[in-house]
């Protein structure tokens, strides 16, 4: 359904504003809804056309109730797509329908252009229709218990995948011949009066016999640390088909709405920074000032001891845009030490448009603080780190100084704040066991959690698994055979994996 003709109007200005300030999108398809709508929408993640699993319904539970009680309220949703659906409720006013308008537009944006969603589907919204149907299917030839029980096992691992998959599902092809092409010795190209200088027997010879000795070298299974846990179940679990299936669409869907998660302070942050600019420079009426300026200051508030990413994000936007405007930037800059000259350092450059539309276009949220987030700009915004304090019971600002602040957002920030866990070892003792070892970054998994998606690796598996870990400072082996659990110390860790790029 069309929006009404006002709002439809709105649209047209907003796009044309949009696209005058050098903003390239996919076509934008606005819907308008109630409260209800908007609640069931956001509970399938804003794809209305998702399979049915309970765990939707819950969420919408959960939305309705903060919406009644007053705790949250959602104005807007945009996905991915092309072209790009996006939802509007009814109940905004005239500025807050304009500056979602243009929030929208800034992200649909974001989408086309940024690197880390080069490589996705565009056409989500029928693949997710497309996977509705094939669980329905499965439901209705194996049952909706069966069918829920096993979605529960897969929801539990979906955080466990390759986010950088996307760029690397593609496998290298092997080379003709199969096996015996592999082991063949690759010379170096030269011309036929040229070929003893250039490869000479003895080289050859010593090529072969290491070739032949690494084919001998026994190989582990997988060869190296496995970070996509559901890709290597998807491949080499012991699954009937209907399963498989299920699990290759919670893994497709897992790894497409992946780079939503990658860059949020950064798309949220592009979203911001643009309906603040359209607005106050090209839609905003003077009697519209004052509703602006509410929802607006709503948007970028931070509740005490929370990360908002819509205020970190346009921030650190607009730093960077007033540094390459000045050229404060570069070897002379950072090797400047004068407090007084680097205060009035201003070259007027003017390439802070230039640059911000590089930023968004090549980074994520990791590599967007590492690269941006400087001294200066934490102590403007006076950013602290803080911990639990066991003496007085509360929480207290542990730090401000710069490198404990980056360290503590580039923590939040790596691996979505989740524990770093790979396969290690898919045939322990030669008997088919799996092991994962988490990677220990100073924080102890919660056993609990650990228990629970160990039950549901055994269950994906079927033998028995296993999760190397340090826990109390000690190396442990946390383990279930499809039965019980247990636990036991190790005189030493296995080898974790090094730290995934």
């Amino acid at each position: 359904m069309g929006l009404p003709p006002e709002l439809a109007r709105m649209q047209e200005r907003i796009r044309a504003h949009a696209g005058e300030c050098g903003l390239d999108f996919f076509e934008v398809i606005f819907e308008l809804l109630d409260a209800d709508g908007m609640n069931q929408v956001a509970a399938f993640g804003g794809y209305p056309t998702r399979y049915p699993h309970w765990r939707f319904g819950m969420e919408f539970d959960h939305l309705s109730k903060s919406d009644t009680y007053g705790l949250h309220r959602i104005y807007e949703m945009v996905i991915n797509n092309d072209p790009c659906y996006a939802y509007l409720l009814d109940t905004n006013g005239p500025a807050e329908q304009k500056m979602v308008m243009a929030h929208v537009y800034a992200h649909c944006d974001f989408f086309k252009n940024n690197l880390f969603f080069a490589h996705t589907n565009r056409k989500m919204m029928d693949q997710m229709a497309n996977h509705a149907t094939r669980v329905r299917r499965i439901i209705e030839r194996q049952g909706l218990e069966d069918t829920e029980r096993f979605i529960d096992a897969c929801l539990s691992i979906e955080d466990r995948i390759d986010p950088f998959a996307l760029f690397t599902e593609r496998s290298e092809p092997r080379p003709a011949g199969g096996e015996q092409a592999a082991r063949a010795v690759r010379k170096m190209k030269s011309k036929d009066y040229m070929e003893s200088y250039i490869n000479p027997p003895e080289f050859l010879e010593r090529q072969r016999t290491l070739i032949e000795e690494e084919s001998r070298r026994p190989r582990g299974f997988p060869e190296s640390p496995e970070r996509d846990l559901m890709r290597f179940l998807h491949d080499n679990a012991p699954l009937e088909d209907w399963q498989r299936d299920v699990l290759g669409i919670i893994r497709g869907e897992a790894a497409t709405l992946a780079p939503q998660r990658q860059t949020k302070i950064m798309n949220e942050g592009w979203a911001t920074y643009w309906h603040s600019r359209i607005m106050t420079e090209r839609a905003l009426a003077p009697s519209e000032l004052i509703d602006y300026a509410d929802h607006h200051s709503g948007t970028l508030s931070s509740p005490p001891g929370q990360l908002n990413p819509y205020r970190i994000g346009v921030d650190l936007y607009r730093d960077i845009e007033d540094r390459w405007n000045r050229g404060r930037f570069g070897p002379d800059w950072e090797r400047c030490d004068d407090r007084a000259a680097r205060d009035s350092w201003d070259r007027h450059l003017g390439l802070g448009g230039e640059k911000i539309f590089e930023v968004r276009r090549l980074h994520n949220d990791v590599t967007f603080i590492d690269t941006f987030l400087t001294e200066d700009f934490c102590r403007r915004h006076r950013l602290f780190t803080f911990a639990y304090d066991e003496r007085t019971g509360d929480y207290a600002i542990q730090s401000r100084d710069f490198d404990d602040v980056k360290k503590a957002l580039l923590f939040q920030l790596t691996n979505f704040g989740k524990p770093f866990v790979f396969v290690t070892d898919a045939n322990r003792h030669d008997r088919g066991e799996l092991v994962l070892t988490h990677r220990h970054e100073g924080v102890d998994l919660r056993m609990d959690w650990a228990r629970a998606v160990l039950r549901n690796v055994q269950l994906l598996w079927r033998r028995p698994a296993h999760l190397e870990t340090i826990l109390g400072g000690k190396p442990t082996i946390l383990s279930f055979d499809g039965t019980g659990f247990s636990e036991s110390n190790v005189a030493a860790a296995a080898e974790v994996p090094g730290r995934a790029s």
